[in-house]
């Protein structure tokens, strides 16, 4: 990535690059952490909330609605690439729609729903507080959000607990990925007071654990908008 400024761009870019990669780990089960802990947690707690109508922002290649909608739920993905909307879009078992957070942001998304989820989604700096400002208004009275993301004391390694961009890595993922996206780190309070000060109320943090480490594999936040 040389000396290039790390910022949202850069995420979009990689993703793009790395599409059949990411089906291929995704719907051949090669992520560990995924198939151990983390898809069963965000499924489990969006059926605790139990919605009918789900959003799924930054659906990737639709393994998530397509979850949802065999359990009932009526869901919609929505992705900014869109080679990973087309993929999404060739399994089925969903409604997906190519847009950006910048799209959301903007309010050219029409629809609203009882809950929206951001699984391992929410990675950049300005794109998520965009998103997280225009949110509540996609969302019945009452909608609730759910976001799973990595958990801040473990994907913080030796670099100082503090928010700030960090170079991207795909450490322990095939050879097939190239040009790692990086990400925007934020500590567990700096999480908390994202969500609040764009409008929800946290209503419950999850830590799963990771069987093998015995370390969160993720944190999950639950929250609704406030009235």
């Amino acid at each position: 990535m040389g000396n290039k400024p790390l910022d949202d761009a850069q995420i979009i870019n990689s993703w793009s690059k790395n599409v059949s990669a990411w089906t291929d780990a995704v719907r051949l089960g090669q992520i560990e952490s995924r198939k151990l802990v983390t898809d069963r947690a965000v499924v489990e707690a969006v059926l605790d909330a139990a919605p009918r109508t789900v959003l799924d922002i930054g659906c990737g290649e639709g393994w998530l609605v397509r979850a949802l909608a065999a359990q009932g739920i009526r869901a919609v993905g929505i992705d900014a690439v869109a080679d990973l909307v087309a993929q999404a879009r060739g399994a089925g078992g969903g409604e997906f729609h190519l847009a950006s957070y910048e799209d959301i942001a903007a309010g050219r998304l029409d629809l609203r729903v009882d809950l929206a989820v951001c699984n391992f989604a929410l990675l950049g700096k300005e794109s998520v507080e965009g998103l997280l400002h225009a949110l509540p208004s996609l969302l019945h009275p009452g909608g609730q959000l759910i976001v799973q993301t990595l958990h801040p004391l473990v994907a913080c390694g030796d670099a100082a607990y503090a928010d700030g961009w960090r170079e991207g890595s795909w450490s322990g993922f095939s050879a097939d990925f190239t040009d790692p996206a990086p990400w925007y780190f934020r500590t567990l309070e700096s999480w908390i007071d994202l969500l609040q000060s764009h409008g929800f109320q946290l209503l419950r943090m999850q830590e799963p654990l990771h069987p093998v480490t015995r370390k969160p594999a993720s944190v999950i936040f639950r929250a609704r908008a406030a009235a």
